[in-house]
């Protein structure tokens, strides 16, 4: 039975490595190996911001509702259990959007909340 060669498949390899990798700098676009290892790194990194990514915008929505809740006389924490106990579902992403694009609605919302903490 013949030896069987890698060569083809190899150069495939390589070529799907270097082409995931165009457009980064010096040796690791260049280098079969140095780039391998990059693309191995950057696709950890993918993974793990993709997560991180969910974390930092659910900050950002609290904060841009804590900011538009002050300007209104109340903060962050008794406006969402405000809400909670006015049973208005209304979910951190689009009360922040409310906050910073309808002040008029989001400040309705406030009252609502206002007037169930009572």
């Amino acid at each position: 039975m013949p030896r069987a060669k890698s060569s083809v498949t190899s150069r495939k390899r390589h070529k799907k490595v270097l082409k995931l990798v165009k457009g980064y700098r010096g040796a690791k676009s260049k280098l079969f190996r140095v780039a391998n290892q990059q693309l191995l790194k950057s696709l950890m990194y993918a993974y793990r911001d993709r997560k991180a990514r969910k974390r930092e915008f659910r900050k950002l929505w609290i904060i841009r509702i804590n900011a538009a809740a002050r300007m209104n006389g109340i903060n962050y924490s008794r406006l969402m259990n405000g809400l909670k106990s006015a049973g208005v579902e209304v979910n951190r992403k689009m009360l922040a959007e409310l906050a910073v694009n309808d002040e008029k609605a989001f400040n309705q919302l406030v009252a609502v909340a206002k007037s169930n903490l009572k």
